[in-house]
Parts: C-alpha cells; structure tokens; sequence
C-alpha cells in the first residue's frame, strides 16, 4: 500500500471512528519506513499490553499540584505519600470491576496491578489480544537490530469500556530514534582547537564550587534510559578518575532498576549518568533501565508504571526522549500529563530534554509547512531544557543558542497560568522578527524553560573518551544535577523537595539565570522561514527559556520557602 493511499484511509478512519469505539481515534498508526515488517505474528505468541483505567479527580490532581507547587500558596511543599496520591486518583470501583470482568471474559487472568489501581499489565497471546481489541493486527518491526510488536491498524474496545479506559498501551508509538528525541551526537571540528566541556567547564562557567557536593542522607537524584541504552561501571569510574578532581564525587551508581543489557554502552546513557553525576556530586544516583523485556511494551510508558507503584523514589529524574506531539494520541498524552502531575504532586522533579530538532518541521498539503512540537517537552507538567553554546567555541565565553535546541509551543495544551504573563512579553517584544504565525500556535504551552550547555562534551563510552558530544540530552542532567544540590541544602534544613519547579521559576522572572540573548534555532527549510525558528531575546524565549543557572545565585533564591 502506498503512503499516500495509507494516510487517506488514516483520514477516513479518522472521521468516522470519533462516533465508535476507539479509544485513540487519532493516533498515528503508520509505521515509519525505517521499521522492517517481517511478518505477522504467531497467534499463540504472548503480548504484554498496558490498560490505562480512568482516573478518579483530575481535575483535583491538577489544583493540588497547582497548590504544592505555588510559593504563594499556604500548600506550598506539603506534598502527599504515594498512598494519598492512590487514594486521589484510584479508580472507582465500578471501572475497575467493568475491566477485570472484561478480560477475565476472554480469558486473561495474568495480570499485575500498580499501587495506585490505574494500570493493568496483562500478559495474553496474540490471537486472544486481536479477539480483545477488535481490528488490531499484530506484526514483528525490526530496525537495527531492535525488534517490537506492534499493531498497524486502530484498536476497538466495546462501547460499554470506553469509559473505563483511557487507552491500551503496546499497540502502537513506535520507539522514536535517539536524535528525535534530544540524543546526543557528535559534531566535528578541528583536532586540537577546542578541549570540550567538562565537569570542571561546567563548574567554572556556572560559578559552582567545589564545596558544591551533596552530603544529606535522604536525598537521591535519577536517569531515565529507554532503547537498549546502558552504562557500564567501568566507563563510570573512568570518566571520574579523568573528570572528577577537585570535587568529592561517587564513582557508582547506587542502584539500577531494572536489568542492563550485556551489550555495548550507550553513548546517551554514558552521557546522562556522567553528567549528573559529576553535577550533582556526592549525590546517591539511580539508573532507570528498559532492556526491551517484552517487544509489546512501550518502554517510556513502562517508565511511567514504574513511577506509579514505587513508594521510595528519587527526588529529581532526567529524561532524554521525547516524540512529535502530532504523531501522539490526544488521550494518550492527557493520561502522561496525569501521570506527570502525580510526581509532581509527591515533590518530585521531572526534567525533559527539548529535543534536538530546533522548532521542528512538518510538511502539510499543498507546499505549506508548520513547525512540529516534541512531547513531553510540551507538557505543561515538567521542566523542560534546552540548549547552548559558548559564543567563543574555543575558550570559555557567554553563551549563546545551540541551533539545535528544540524549543517552541505546543499544539495540544493550552498556556498554563504559570508562563503567560512571560511568554507574552516575549511575544510582543520580538513581533517584527518572529516566524509566520501560520506556523506555531501563539496560545499553547510554550518551552524550554531554562537552558544549559549543551554543545562539545568529553565523554567515556566502553572505555573510550570521546569528545565533541551534543544535545539537550547533555544540559538536562546537568541542570538536574544543580537542582539535586539545591535539594540537598533544602532537606538539610528540614525543608520539602523542590517538586515541580515552573511555577518558582517562573515567579523569578530571570533572577539566579544567565541570560541569552543570542542566537536563533533551526526549523523548516523553505521560501517563508529559510531554515529559521525562533530566536533569542531578553528575558524568556522559546529558544533557551530563563536561560542558564547561576548556580550560587539560583541556590539563594531556592533554597528557602
């Protein structure tokens, strides 16, 4: 089938499914052309799909996260046990009692409930599963050497379970590639021109000390790794004895959750786990793992499951992943941003990469052309970091936009309270020089949130130090790190956790941040914007946010109520 014929029929199906059973009407389930069908499969072959059950009292999530989180608020830190949040969000025992009836009528017995009751992970053959979810079709994709289990056609669910759930996790959202998603890369330049950045770089231009180290008992800082990445101690111990003079530092992560792979380190997850680690020093540091257990699994979801049934977490995690909203289901990302709004909920932080595509690029019909948000960086729900570079890449100098910083605003959720009085302000400063408003939507949540280097980093990857490594996935642990430390100062006064920083970050209107001014981020290449998103400005900007910490000065300003 041609692409053209497929999207046609995506539009049909569209169209007519909003009236039926579908829970994800308008998600995209073409598979990309860099996936290998390699055929159907085997009926008695076993699935592990995730059924996400209606949550009770959103609405009431999202005003609790809304009061922990707001200084101003006489809630502000009181933040709830995983219990209180189960007992919030649980669903009612109707929905919960409609889906088990449900599966246990076709037979699926072997299923595993998290903490809260909202997810069900339900293990079934292949057969059982289409005879389950009407019109899904299960194939084997492979791309290098990565083989998952998806269905290429929508899914139905019985009308009376539309209202039961919000959506059936392991039928779709391929893994996206790691430079989609903020991964890191590697940029040339001239041997012997330019010595990288390192922890001491990073110490230096963000004025931390080296009595800058964690030391409180109950604090814990965590990466994210999704698609077969791991690290490997050994690259670990290496990178801090090259890296880590001059500052107290562990050289092992404290725990892993999860099962690594035996196979070769991955740049990204050698990247993130250094750099956090070397930021954050002297901080106990966990390592989030998917092994790809089961090719039905959505290991980002997966990530999220786990987050709902752990009762003892860290207090901030970072994340290198992110998709094209637009490729996402409406349903699926209102249930992540609910799942985002329960960490936030429990003081924990949540940091994404913006992604390494500047304000992105889809092409519509008939020549015109839009640019294209990443979730989760669009979330209203999370901190989201981008990028930059020194203005001098061959000594230490200011800082300006790393072209690549993914930035922009989103399509799907509206401006939270928190950002519009700035992102405004933006709005009216740059009017003459922005992009055509055809191509971004003025009113949706808006992001980056703040920045940090991101361009030229030394790294150690199965044993080798690599340099001139890049991407948001390099200044999102790095200002992870920073906001474990100012975590530490806080739990040592018998403070709570910072939780869900953005409506403190955006009350401090640039205070405690370098700003950036300069520089401009890359989009479509056409007539209309010429390869040119956003650019730079005073104050916020869709490029960089607030800018980049001054750590001293951002302690200052958090490390108190």
């Amino acid at each position: 089938m041609s692409r053209v014929l497929a999207l046609s029929l995506l539009l049909l199906f569209v169209t007519t499914s909003v009236r039926s059973g579908y829970l994800e009407f308008d998600q995209d389930v073409l598979i990309p052309e860099d996936w290998t069908d390699v055929g159907r499969l085997d009926p008695s072959e076993e699935l592990q799909l995730t059924f996400a059950l209606k949550q009770q009292n959103v609405a009431l999530l999202e005003e609790t996260l809304r009061l922990v989180s707001d200084p101003d608020s006489p809630q502000y830190g009181k933040h709830l046990s995983l219990q209180e949040v189960a007992s919030l969000v649980r669903p009612s025992e109707l929905t919960q009692k409609a889906v088990r009836g449900w599966l246990q009528s076709h037979g699926i017995t072997r299923c595993l409930a998290v903490l809260t009751q909202d997810f069900l992970q339900c293990s079934m053959t292949a057969a059982v599963a289409e005879a389950l979810l009407p019109g899904s079709r299960f194939h084997r994709y492979v791309r290098d050497g990565v083989s998952s289990v998806r269905s290429s056609a929508p899914y139905q669910v019985h009308d009376d379970l539309h209202q039961h759930l919000d959506f059936v996790g392991g039928l779709h959202r391929l893994p996206p590639r790691g430079r989609d998603a903020g991964g890191s890369r590697r940029r040339s330049l001239a041997a012997g021109l330019h010595l990288g950045v390192t922890p001491a770089i990073l110490r230096e231009r963000y004025n931390m000390t080296e009595a800058d180290v964690g030391s409180a008992q109950n604090n814990s800082q965590a990466v994210a790794q999704f698609l077969e990445q791991y690290y490997h101690p050994a690259d670990l111990a290496e990178f801090m004895g090259m890296f880590g003079r001059g500052f107290q530092h562990q050289s092992q992560v404290a725990r892993v959750v999860g099962t690594q792979g035996a196979g070769k380190a991955g740049l990204e997850a050698s990247l993130d786990v250094e750099y956090i680690m070397s930021t954050g020093a002297n901080i106990s540091t966990w390592f989030f793992t998917n092994p790809g257990r089961h090719e039905s699994q959505e290991p980002f979801l997966q990530w999220m499951v786990l987050l709902s049934n752990m009762s003892d977490l860290p207090w901030v995690h970072t994340v290198s992943y992110g998709d094209d909203e637009d490729s996402l289901s409406a349903a699926y990302m209102a249930r992540i941003n609910a799942e985002f709004m329960k960490a936030g909920v429990r003081g924990i932080s949540l940091l994404f990469a913006s992604g390494d595509s500047g304000a992105g690029c889809k092409h519509q019909d008939k020549g015109q052309n839009c640019f294209r948000p990443s979730f989760p960086a669009s979330s209203p729900y999370v901190t989201t970091v981008g990028g930059t570079s020194f203005k001098n890449p061959f000594k230490m100098s200011y800082e300006v936009t790393d072209y690549i910083s993914g930035g922009g605003f989103s399509n799907v959720f509206e401006m939270p309270e928190y950002q519009v009085s700035a992102v405004k302000a933006y709005l009216k400063s740059v009017t003459e020089s922005l992009p055509p408003q055809s191509y971004f939507n003025t009113s949706g949540r808006a992001y980056p949130d703040m920045a940090a280097l991101s361009d030229n980093y030394w790294v150690v990857s199965n044993r080798v130090p690599i340099p001139w490594v890049s991407g948001t996935s390099a200044s999102t642990p790095v200002v992870g790190g920073m906001l474990s430390l100012i975590n530490d100062q806080r739990l040592l006064q018998g403070l709570p956790p910072l939780g869900f920083l953005n409506p403190r970050l955006y009350r401090l209107q640039g205070q405690a941040l370098f700003d950036v001014t300069e520089g401009c981020h890359l989009s479509c290449l056409d007539e209309q914007v010429q390869g040119k998103g956003f650019c730079a400005a005073r104050s916020w900007d869709p490029v960089t946010g607030w800018g980049t910490p001054d750590y001293p000065a951002l302690l200052a300003a958090l490390r108190s109520d």
